[in-house]
């Protein structure tokens, strides 16, 4: 019997035992959507894929997943500590277009990204913009309570009410405040953070609402834990991100439903910080730094496509550094993973699907490896272990098809593409294909090497064979 489910949690620092909070429900998941600015790096979509596989996890244990993602479209300045410019807004300028229509474009760029990386889309996909009520309802419950004040710039949470708060972060919150006796204009506290931002006196913003405190914006942090709230509830069961989350965004994320529920009576205090496991992904590094955009490079997907990768090979280069590791691209580690990936769907092709039922004692095995917190490295080396076994080839292909569920790398939908050779490699193929079939081995042997030679490769098939270019490492 393989290990029952352990995830990592950031709140306690240590592994725990998952179930549902409520037993044979479905399990509430929020995971932090894109800023839709620009488009999604690939250190971006490392985070979305270690949340696809997390829900993939879940429901290979039987659970069904309600995944609410949300897309921030508005509220998010440049600098997380509410200074500088709306990125919408920049983003805007920078293209000529409108706010919305930057919104609009970047989300539908990240949506086909994700799809072609095999990631499944979320449950609910909401958007901060669409949800303004929800948010100006959640801000008003956090001033009732005490928890907020107003400047002449807007609404802010009040962080001394919370004497627990940074707590997700291990804050030193005396070391934050000695360190920014300066620079706070009228915020009280250097961690006390916007929940409303006032519209700026004479400047044309294109994405700003009215509300109980005046016409403006809501902050970035509130959007989150109003749309987490409004799908999935005051507590549910796992809040995902990236690591950068921890320090300011998700450690707000949870002050502010404190702030909300701090006289609910029906809430015990533990319940109040809004999730019950809190899950983050690593960086990707580049030349061991992380990626970011401010940078003025980054590689997108289509960075990518423009190397002839298939998106899939990076999936493949995520499963194989555990989600709490950073993980360093290289070319030559996307080349390698380019590679196994390939060699991977050739050997899961040759196998014959004459419906053969699942190795119990391999898929044991791999639910052990996936439920260590995710321990994707190992669980893919069990399916090539498997597929470089002993056992009958339908039985490996039927057990590397369940792996596949978790993987998501579409090995049963995978074909090789059609490719046009020249006139003199077809020549060269069909003369080895005459060979194989009167048993001329070391002529077909002969014959493969030059093919190989001219830069291609050639795939025997119950019907004839396919060709396929080889595949070159990036310069």
């Amino acid at each position: 019997m393989s290990r029952p489910l352990e995830l990592y949690d950031t709140w306690e620092r240590r592994l725990r035992p998952f179930a549902p909070l409520t037993p044979g429900g479905p399990v509430g998941l929020y995971t932090c959507g894109p800023t839709v600015y620009d488009y999604q790096h690939i250190g971006n979509f490392r985070t979305f894929l270690f949340e696809d596989l997390l829900k993939r996890v879940l429901r290979w244990n039987g659970h069904d997943v309600v995944h609410v993602m949300n897309i921030t479209d508005v509220g998010h300045l440049v600098s997380d500590a509410d200074e500088g410019e709306d990125k919408i807004e920049k983003g805007a300028r920078r293209t000529g277009k409108t706010a919305w229509e930057v919104a609009a474009f970047y989300t539908e760029a990240f949506v086909e990204d994700a799809k072609r990386l095999g990631i499944e889309p979320p449950t609910v996909l909401c958007k901060a913009t669409d949800h303004i009520a929800e948010q100006v309802a959640f801000i008003a419950d956090i001033e009732r309570n005490g928890f907020a004040y107003t400047t002449t710039d807007g609404v802010y949470f009040d962080t001394s009410k919370l004497d627990d708060y940074g707590y997700l972060a291990r804050l030193d919150v005396a070391g934050l405040e000695a360190g920014h006796r300066v620079g706070l204009g009228e915020k009280r506290r250097a961690t006390d953070f916007a929940l409303w931002k006032f519209s700026p006196a004479g400047e044309a913003r294109q994405m700003e609402w009215d509300s109980p405190w005046g016409r403006g914006f809501p902050g970035w942090h509130i959007e989150c834990s109003a749309m987490a709230q409004k799908y999935l509830g005051d507590y549910f069961d796992i809040h995902c991100g990236g690591e950068d989350h921890i320090p300011v965004h998700h450690t707000n994320e949870i002050a502010q439903t404190e702030g909300r529920l701090a006289n609910h009576p029906a809430v015990p205090r533990e319940r109040r910080r809004l999730a019950n496991f809190w899950m983050h992904g690593y960086f990707l590094l580049a030349n061991d730094a992380k990626m970011a955009k401010s940078a003025g490079e980054f590689l997108r997907l289509a960075s990518l496509d423009d190397r002839g990768y298939d998106p899939l090979a990076y999936r493949y280069l995520c499963l194989t550094a555990h989600y709490r590791s950073q993980l360093n691209f290289t070319w030559g580690a996307l080349d390698a993973a380019a590679t196994g990936l390939e060699r991977m769907r050739q050997g899961f092709r040759a196998l014959p699907d004459a419906g053969a039922a699942p190795d119990p004692a391999l898929l044991d095995r791999f639910a052990g490896e996936i439920n260590d917190d995710l321990n994707l490295p190992r669980a893919l080396a069990v399916a090539w272990e498997t597929m470089r076994g002993d056992l009958a080839p339908a039985v490996r292909r039927a057990t590397l098809a369940r792996f596949d569920e978790v993987f998501g790398l579409g090995l049963a939908a995978w074909v090789p593409k059609a490719v046009d050779a020249p006139a003199t490699v077809t020549s060269i193929a069909d003369a080895r294909f005459a060979a194989r079939m009167s048993k001329q081995w070391a002529e077909a042997d002969r014959l493969r090497a030059e093919l190989h030679a001219a830069g291609w490769e050639i795939e025997d098939r119950a019907d004839g064979y396919a060709l396929r270019r080889r595949q070159e490492k990036p310069a």
